[in-house]
């Protein structure tokens, strides 16, 4: 049965104690994403890093050292945020910026060796808590999340929603 069903056994479970029904999904997704948030920091505090450097870690590794802007894009963030963002995994030596071969006008974001090995390290922590998040959710419906998430996160969204 569908985790999201309110029969399910492992929902039941950790639906002993719930918070006060969200109206509003802006609040909903704030809420569930600081709790999360909590939750992969604390699995991820092993490595050192916590779950925002990782995420910014991935998305430098899965795009191969983009420029600031293709960061920023991806990342839903604004220039600004992102060098704040970016500081202490520059600082700590994980990550480097450099200027664009082709444009010097543009900075390009790589990960360090050191960089790559903390993600790797980061990422052992990280599969375990991945798996406890989908054995109470449910895998299929952790990538329907995902899947819903990543629409909702995309400027055409954005767009929609201003019309």
């Amino acid at each position: 049965m569908d985790a999201w069903t309110g029969t399910s056994p492992k929902r039941n479970e950790y639906m002993s104690n719930p918070l006060t029904p969200s109206v509003c999904n802006y609040g909903a997704l704030r809420r569930a994403t600081r709790g999360i948030g909590q939750l992969y920091d604390e699995a991820l505090r092993g490595a050192g890093i916590n779950a925002a450097q990782y995420t910014l870690l991935n998305a430098i590794s899965r795009l191969d050292a983009p420029t600031q802007g293709e960061l920023a894009v991806d990342m839903v963030m604004d220039l600004s945020a992102l060098g704040h963002t970016l500081k202490p995994l520059i600082r700590d030596g994980w990550v480097e910026t450099r200027k664009d071969e082709g444009d010097a006008r543009k900075r390009r974001i790589a990960l360090t060796k050191a960089g790559a090995a903390k993600r790797r390290e980061a990422e052992a922590l990280w599969r375990p808590a991945q798996s406890r998040f989908e054995g109470l959710v449910g895998r299929g419906v952790s990538k329907e999340l995902r899947e819903l998430l990543d629409a909702i996160a995309a400027p055409d969204f954005a767009t929609h929603f201003s019309i």
